[in-house]
């Protein structure tokens, strides 16, 4: 018997890193409403009241930084200093300038009409799938998701009193025989008001969060941490400062599987970081999907100003039912992996992208979130002699 842990951590909305991620992808959508060939590549940085945004543009069209920084820090919460930061009197900084006319050479709009736009940078992107959840997501990954997302949701609603923004989640599943077989602990931090009682929050979170995401997978060996320094006042950017960027494996899947190292918030889809990360998941989803393995990890590589990949790797981790070089052949055939036309068939150049700074990027059931569908299936299948 194969016995093992896996563990994965989430943030909620208004972890400053988080903050930062959707400041980015405010500023992107914005950009790409208005002028859906905007080359964006927008960071942020946050600290005890204060957002400081940079990085390259070339747009027609016109982002206000100082309104989306405060849009989004009301959309989340921060409306009172008492957390550290508030949307009315945060200050808000912003050093944008144009991009490199050496990059926007090599993604340039003649090479489009034959989806020959070259990349946008060098690099490798890794996606996953696997077949131990619905969303075809691993497991740990996806229940730390429903516990950061259930607080935000009870946050908001009044459901819990006295919470604050800022909240981490970190779920450790014991695997056996690779299958999730049960939860081993359960760990959540919870930023609150100073005369909320630990206790009280403790109960509510047990009792509202924890036990409706997670209930049927714990047993009375299950550890359960919460707030386990005895008090968590002062968090978001008070607490730490917070980095666009710097959330990327709780972006992607946990911790399982490879990653290329790329972030995803404030850069436009012609950056491979984000379409090819969004291609590799859309493809390994497909093959899973297809049934034609149980867990599967694609790689794609790039090189600047160079359309197609510079390699293609699928690695079914021995799980496969047809021979690995059938599949890379199958996927070469039905997935056309040139930047431009990721961008086509999974009609990025639209004002999608604030709502993937939160709560993960794959596994997430909203039609905008193209690189989940699994159209491909059949075509898969059929190209390999499976009915």
């Amino acid at each position: 018997m194969k016995r093992y842990f896996l563990t994965s951590e989430s943030v909620t909305e208004g972890h400053p890193d988080k903050v930062c991620d959707q400041i980015s992808d405010g500023i992107l959508d914005e950009l790409i409403r208005q002028d859906p060939d905007s080359r964006v590549a927008v960071e942020c940085l946050t600290t005890t009241g204060t957002v400081h945004v940079a990085g390259e543009v070339t747009t027609q069209g016109y982002a206000d930084v100082q309104r989306i920084a405060r849009d989004v820090l009301r959309r989340i919460g921060y409306t009172d200093p008492l957390f550290g930061i508030d949307c009315e009197d945060a200050g808000v900084w912003a050093s944008i300038h144009s991009q490199s006319p050496d990059i926007s050479q090599g993604v340039s709009a003649d090479k489009k009409a034959n989806k020959d736009q070259g990349a946008g940078d060098q690099g490798m992107m890794y996606g996953f799938a696997c077949n131990e959840t619905p969303e075809l997501m691993p497991f740990p990954i996806m229940m730390a998701h429903k516990l950061t997302s259930k607080l935000a949701e009870l946050r908001k609603n009044g459901m819990i009193k006295g919470l604050g923004p800022d909240g981490k989640s970190q779920v450790s599943v014991e695997y056996v025989n690779d299958k999730p077989k049960r939860i081993s602990t359960v760990v959540v931090a919870q930023q609150h008001i100073d005369d909320v009682p630990e206790e009280r929050l403790r109960k509510d979170i047990l009792e509202k969060v924890i036990k409706p995401a997670c209930g049927k997978w714990m047993d009375k060996d299950t550890s359960i941490h919460i707030n386990a320094t005895g008090r968590f006042v002062i968090g978001g950017p008070e607490g730490d400062t917070g980095v666009t960027g710097r959330k990327i494996i709780v972006d992607t899947y946990g911790g399982v599987g490879r990653h290329g190292g790329g972030a995803f918030s404030g850069k436009d889809p012609s950056k491979v970081d984000r379409s090819g990360a969004y291609m590799a998941r859309y493809i390994a989803k497909n093959i899973v999907a297809a049934g034609l393995a149980d867990r599967c990890e694609v790689q794609l590589s790039y090189c600047i100003g160079v359309a197609c990949p510079t390699s293609v790797n699928v690695d079914t981790f021995s799980t496969n039912k047809v021979p690995e070089e059938k599949i890379i052949s199958a996927v070469n055939k039905h997935f056309d992996m040139r930047p431009a036309a990721i961008i086509e068939d999974l009609k990025l150049k639209r004002p999608i992208y604030s709502k993937t700074a939160a709560y993960g990027h794959f596994g997430r059931d909203d039609p905008d979130f193209t690189w989940e569908k699994t159209d491909k299936k059949d075509a898969l299948r059929k190209e390999l002699g499976l009915r």
